[in-house]
């Protein structure tokens, strides 16, 4: 199914499940005014062809300890080595840094952008210095700081 054939409904289904991806099917039903057995098959529908990736319980960083949120931009060494790439190697490595809650690889200056959400500034120069710097493939690291959360949203315009 292209992005096009989605209909009204199926939008609509998506639009609610973004905003609470605990509702019954009865409650989605309703919200999309569909009786629930077609509710049903179509939100199968749309998980089976990847519309829906995953239900996920999103927790507050606050409420858990984690308070410092930091958008670091990364720089690589592109040489290659034999049978060695510094881009795959840093995008293999990055998978198990549980600091790193995103990584996007970018155009432009800068090869990578993290999301890096930590406890404090002390955890997040332990994590600098201990990995980030010291991977072999990083030239230059470059780290903002949030200082107040305006807009977070996980919903997606569709």
């Amino acid at each position: 199914m292209a992005q096009n054939d989605l209909d009204r409904v199926d939008r609509q289904i998506l639009m609610e499940l973004q905003r609470n991806g605990r509702l019954s099917n009865q409650d989605l039903a309703d919200k999309v005014a569909l009786s629930p057995s077609p509710c049903l098959r179509r939100v199968r529908r749309l998980e089976e062809e990847g519309y829906i990736d995953s239900y996920v319980a999103l927790v507050n960083p606050d409420k858990v300890g984690l308070k410092l949120l930091a958008y670091v931009t990364i720089r690589l060494n592109k040489v290659f080595r034999a049978s060695h790439s510094p881009v795959s190697d840093f995008a293999r490595d990055v998978q198990s840094w549980p600091e790193v809650v995103e990584c996007y690889a970018m155009s432009g200056d800068m090869d990578y952008l993290l999301r890096v959400q930590v406890e404090d500034l002390t955890q997040f120069s332990r994590f600098a210095m201990d990995k980030l710097m010291q991977h072999p493939a990083v030239v230059d690291m470059r780290s903002s700081f949030t200082l107040q959360r305006i807009k977070e949203t996980t919903e997606i315009s569709v």
